[in-house]
């Protein structure tokens, strides 16, 4: 069903909740299901029986991936350089190093790039699925979320934050334990209390450089 009624309006924005999954167009549902389970980690589930074309639905990591067949596979654009700027989805790993040997060993071409910003060193490593679609793989927690001035609240940045200030006092003690709490019942409202905000303030440097 389409809808015709115009542009959203209101001041409000769409109720959403997170991301559910993305749609990857295949020239093989077989050989990209390989790939996404093998070398990604993502387990293959239900896919709903009436759907009347070929494909795949996979899960994990808290999303989806759905792989559709193409129907004109040879119309689809060949892609050989890797190239950071194009299109991707990217994900957050436990080792950097383990990601780039496991790459190795099954022979995939990868580029690696990293990113500094206020001293935090940010690794990425980039390549393809086996349709050309870019795949990143990154540390990019090392680097704290920080809304722009004057925008509205994320709940999700404010838990990130809470928690990058809560780890890096497990670290090194900066922060205060009995502050703490107060951090964290802050996130959960993304509205800091004065106890919260002191303890961001005194953590703010220290949450920007990774204990790891």
């Amino acid at each position: 069903m389409v809808n015709t009624a115009g542009s959203y309006g209101g001041n409000g924005v769409l109720p959403l909740a997170s991301l559910n999954h993305i749609s990857i167009v295949c020239r093989s549902v077989e050989e990209s299901l390989r790939f996404y389970t093998d070398v990604l980690g993502f387990v293959p589930i239900r896919r709903p029986g009436s759907f009347n074309f070929d494909g795949a639905w996979l899960y994990n990591y808290g999303i989806g991936i759905h792989l559709l067949q193409s129907e004109d596979p040879g119309s689809l654009p060949e892609k050989g350089e890797i190239n950071p700027k194009d299109n991707h989805i990217s994900f957050q790993c436990e080792s950097m190093v383990a990601v780039e040997r496991r790459l190795k060993e099954l022979g995939i071409p990868y580029v690696q790039r990293c990113v500094e910003e206020g001293g935090i060193n940010v690794d990425q490593i980039f390549f393809h699925d086996p349709d050309g679609f870019m795949i990143e793989i990154c540390n990019c927690d090392n680097l704290p979320v920080i809304p722009l001035a004057g925008a509205a609240p994320v709940m999700g940045v404010c838990k990130r934050a809470a928690a990058a200030i809560v780890k890096q006092q497990q670290c090194n003690n900066t922060v205060p334990s009995s502050a703490a709490p107060a951090v964290t019942a802050a996130a959960a409202q993304c509205v800091p209390s004065a106890a919260a905000t002191q303890a961001i303030r005194v953590g703010e440097e220290a949450a920007h450089i990774s204990c790891a």
